[in-house]
């Protein structure tokens, strides 16, 4: 199986305070497959470290106010034209953040909440077609 996923899952430090969410139990439940790494706020050309962004009505925004919509859409589109090009199987992407976040995402308050939806890259694949998991699912799935 192809499987895209979120390249601070994998240990590379793009996360916007400049590291990781390394996910050893993914890591491992990753194992045999073959693996596509992304990560659409980079490709969309912010850079690393960044400001804190979360979707606040609809628009990504940063905890500045600065509107940075424009690159996460960018970002996503690249991702996704990486998704048809390498005919992924499915993604596993980053939890609750405003491009990867699957089913939950913060609220856009910058407080820690959470509210149901998806993140742009997110949004974009599942309208594409394409089915993506948090890693958790993905665990799950592959222990069984």
């Amino acid at each position: 199986m192809k499987i895209m996923v979120s390249a601070c899952l994998l240990g590379r430090k793009c996360k916007y305070s400049g590291g990781d969410n390394y996910d050893e139990r993914l890591i491992e439940a990753l194992r045999g497959h073959e693996v596509v790494p992304v990560c659409p706020e980079v490709a969309g050309g912010l850079s690393v470290p960044r400001a804190p962004c979360e979707i606040v009505d609809g628009v990504v925004r940063n905890d500045r106010g600065e509107n940075v919509d424009e690159a996460f859409r960018k970002g996503a589109e690249r991702c996704l034209k990486m998704a048809v090009e390498e005919e992924i199987d499915l993604a596993v992407l980053q939890p609750r953040s405003p491009s990867c976040g699957v089913g939950r995402v913060y609220d856009g308050t910058f407080s820690g909440r959470l509210t149901e939806g998806s993140g742009v890259f997110a949004a974009l694949l599942e309208a594409n077609g394409f089915r993506a998991v948090t890693p958790e699912d993905f665990v799950s799935m592959a222990e069984k």
